[in-house]
């Protein structure tokens, strides 16, 4: 048994059902389970949720406003510090029969004659590994503390991880994993590193260890979302903007599609390079000093202070966008204009690049994230909630111009349209990354009974059954992280 020492449970359902099953954990049939905590021991808990894209999506890495809500679904972990420099780490789904994925490794694994490893060899020790590639998120962030923040841990961990938040839906499973890791690292070590930075922190474990490349919003988001609130980001590279609340009479649902989404995708990674591109072609029409060392691009950039979304719709319109090319050809791109200026994605010279379309994306999508943010707190008639309706619809068509598509959301997008205002359901996009996953959906709050129609019939076409996101709650800043001791 234990005690809560410090923080507060919050009377989240998933918290009280963890810290049972910890209690618990010693009569489990699993050997990796059973043994995996010491009982004299205090364990740290921490808890973050995943979040619904809202509005903003992929332009988070060009510098664009995000609008996401916390959903009720997240990962807990618990983290108990070992005399020992190992780590063990083991993962279970609540209510799920699925085995339980176990991984061990040394922390000396991470150092090598004196110094650490570099990223590239821990992402491609980790990639190696196939079925324990999801270890790079949990272990990575030991090796980012280490490297950044230059920690030298004297202890090792075991760690449990339980998470409801599903894989491959687009609802950021990631970076709850993540965030929470992080959260409960940086408890238990009695480490000082501010909300802002773990976020920056927990992106470079995505991006450098697992080899995800994502932007900012999903770690920013899961970490300071507020419960039944839109967070707005501003992806430059993280500034928060608030909160806005949500009028009583609407509401957001996420359904998933089916289709598995996956940011490490090459068509997601495609498109973050031809905007890129884009970028560095606008610098160079606008003569900004434009620099290179190595493979480094650097850009004297104080007009749009080094974001492709600062550019206005006007501005790309009347001055850039026919003078994009539609695509090039990476070898041609580089050979002209020495390479971009993203750290995380490389061009290849043997792909040809979709430009003009990810480029418009990322400028009109800030646009229409912002509107969206403006009308929200304006909702009183039907004319505004068609409005902003008519912003996701539009922020869904671009996601496919881009090539971000995908048959399942495009189905559930109709769907939502087709039953319309007149059932109480005004727009729908797909989210995050794109590519499949989830497609959230905009309604009044009594249109629940047309959601679960619209699954219903999605789910008599396709022969799947879609797991539907309702509810919020709080992220993992406002949840802290919890201190259990032996009750004994």
């Amino acid at each position: 048994m234990y005690r809560l020492a410090h923080g507060a449970t919050q009377n989240l359902a998933d918290v009280e059902t963890f810290i049972k099953t910890l209690e618990a954990l010693d009569r489990n049939p699993a050997a990796a389970l059973r043994n995996l905590f010491e009982a004299n021991q205090q364990l740290f808990v921490a808890r973050a949720p995943g979040r619904l894209d809202v509005m903003g999506g992929i332009a988070d890495y060009s510098g664009s406003l995000m609008l996401e809500l916390p959903i009720a679904e997240a990962t807990l972990v618990a983290l108990q510090r070992t005399d020992d420099r190992d780590l063990r780490i083991a993962s279970v789904t609540p209510g799920a029969d699925s085995s339980i994925l176990h991984f061990e490794m040394p922390l000396a694994d991470f150092e090598q004659n004196g110094s650490l490893v570099s990223y590239q060899q821990a992402r491609d020790y980790f990639q190696s590994l196939s079925e324990n590639h999801w270890a790079a998120y949990v272990a990575g962030a030991f090796l980012v503390l280490m490297r950044e923040q230059q920690v030298t841990f004297s202890a090792g961990a075991r760690i449990l991880i339980s998470s409801a938040v599903p894989m491959g839906k687009g609802a950021s499973s990631s970076a709850a994993l993540e965030v929470s890791v992080m959260q409960a690292i940086v408890a238990a070590f009695n480490l000082a590193i501010q909300p802002r930075e773990l976020a920056l922190l927990c992106q470079k474990v995505e991006n450098l260890v697992a080899g995800a490349p994502c932007g900012v919003m999903d770690q920013l988001s899961v970490l300071f979302g507020e419960a039944n609130r839109l967070l707005a980001l501003l992806c430059q590279p993280a500034e928060l903007r608030g909160t806005l609340p949500i009028p009583e009479s609407i509401a957001f649902w996420g359904i998933d599609s089916g289709v598995r989404h996956s940011v490490a995708g090459a068509d997601y990674g495609s498109v973050r390079v031809g905007a890129f591109m884009g970028y560095r072609i606008i610098a160079d029409l606008s003569g900004l000093d434009v620099s290179q060392s190595d493979d480094v691009v650097r850009i004297a950039d104080s007009r749009w202070l080094g974001y492709l979304s600062n550019v206005t719709p006007a501005e790309f319109a009347d001055l850039y966008e026919s003078q994009l090319p539609d695509s090039i050809n990476g070898r041609d791109f580089l050979e002209r204009y020495g390479g971009t200026t993203d750290s995380v994605t490389q061009v290849s010279p043997q792909r040809t690049y979709q430009v003009k379309v990810p480029a418009a994306h990322a400028v009109y999508e800030n646009d229409r994230v912002r509107r969206f943010g403006e009308l929200l707190g304006q909702v009183e008639d039907e004319r505004t909630l068609a409005l902003l309706g008519e912003l996701m619809y539009q922020s869904h068509a671009s996601y496919s111009a881009c090539g971000l598509g995908s048959d399942g959301t495009d189905r559930l997008v109709e769907l939502v349209r087709a039953v319309g205002p007149e059932a109480g359901l005004y727009g729908a996009r797909i989210t995050g990354g794109g590519s499949g996953g989830t497609v959230a959906v905009l309604g009044r709050r009594d249109a629940w009974p047309e959601i679960e129609k619209i699954s219903a019939q999605y789910a008599r076409e396709r022969n799947y059954q879609p797991y539907i996101f309702q509810g919020s709650s709080p992220g993992a800043g406002a949840f802290g992280c919890l201190r259990l001791v032996p009750a004994n």
